[in-house]
């Protein structure tokens, strides 16, 4: 790996069959929810390393999560564990019928990050709400997140609820990776710039492996405050089903009376996605626009890129 690449480290944490593994697969490594069923425990520490925005690297641990496993990681591998970590995701099982035990082990984890890494960014991930009856879903996450804010203390965590069968996951992820990316209001200065020079609606800026949304700048008000997730999900799904004909997605337009929504490779790294809803702009002159605007954020992706806005001459 590049000497170059900027490594953050990233424990996955969390009692074993909680769905950490399911969730990783999902994002990283393009698994369907229902093809996640197969996979077996971690045994100890999986890692892996992620390559993000091009110099990003995300090193992430995904630690078995089996009661040996778990003494272990704070005492004799309590420094190798936990030294260096940018971003702790502790997940629960929001079903658990072990919760007292998983609080005992979150809190251990706590104490562990405030002794040699005490300004990782802490996640908690209440997850599997798909058991959980919908008209009981916000209670219960409301408490729980309650619950673990208050054991958290002094340290600060922000609680997402998830599961692997709808957008949540999505927006999870797309949330934690946000706070890694270096450079990210540089990133979306840019983006605004780049909207309001095309007089776009709205563009979505994804990372072109997991579709995670990782910038994104609005100039209307929209009525769907999941759409990011819902998108990320479906085009991620239908990349799957393209490979699985030996074809690669390259673009798409979707038309209609409304707007326009074109997604479309952006850099070597991303993908975007522009919505226009002027009829008098056509089609070509918002791609031509597009194809414009990717060297100078192929660029941005650079830890040491250029500290300059977009400021490009547009058709």
């Amino acid at each position: 790996m590049s000497s170059s690449a900027m490594k953050k480290k990233v424990l996955l944490m969390g009692k074993s069959g909680s769905g950490k593994t399911s969730m990783r697969s999902i994002i990283f490594a393009n698994y369907i929810a229902r093809d996640t069923r197969r996979l077996g425990a971690t045994i100890d520490v999986e890692h892996s390393h992620v390559r993000f925005l091009g110099n990003l690297v995300l090193n992430l641990w995904d630690c078995g999560g089996q009661d040996t496993f778990m003494e272990n990681y704070f005492t004799s591998q309590r420094d190798n564990i936990f030294r260096n970590v940018e971003v702790l995701i502790y997940v629960f099982d929001v079903e658990s019928r072990e919760l007292e035990k998983d609080m005992h082990y979150y809190q251990s984890c706590l104490e562990a990050i405030l002794q040699n890494s005490p300004d990782a960014k802490v996640f908690c991930l209440v997850h599997k709400m798909d058991l959980v009856q919908e008209d009981q879903r916000d209670v219960i996450f409301k408490e729980r997140e309650e619950d673990l804010k208050r054991l958290s203390r002094p340290l600060e965590c922000t609680c997402f609820r998830t599961s692997i069968w709808d957008e949540t996951l999505y927006k999870a992820w797309s949330s934690i990776v946000y706070q890694l990316i270096p450079n990210v209001q540089q990133l979306e200065t840019n983006l605004r710039n780049f909207a309001q020079i095309i007089e776009a609606d709205e563009v979505l800026l994804f990372e072109r492996a997991t579709f995670l949304v990782i910038s994104h700048y609005q100039c209307k008000e929209q009525r769907d405050v999941h759409r990011f997730e819902k998108i990320s999900n479906i085009i991620k799904q239908f990349k799957l089903s393209c490979s699985k004909l030996a074809a690669s997605f390259q673009s798409m337009e979707v038309r209609n009376s409304n707007f326009a929504a074109f997604i479309d490779v952006f850099t070597s790294n991303t993908y975007v996605m522009v919505i226009m809803s002027d009829p008098s702009i056509p089609s070509a002159a918002t791609l031509i626009n597009i194809r414009n605007a990717r060297k100078h954020f192929e660029k941005l992706e650079r830890v040491d890129g250029p500290k300059h806005s977009l400021h490009m001459r547009m058709r």
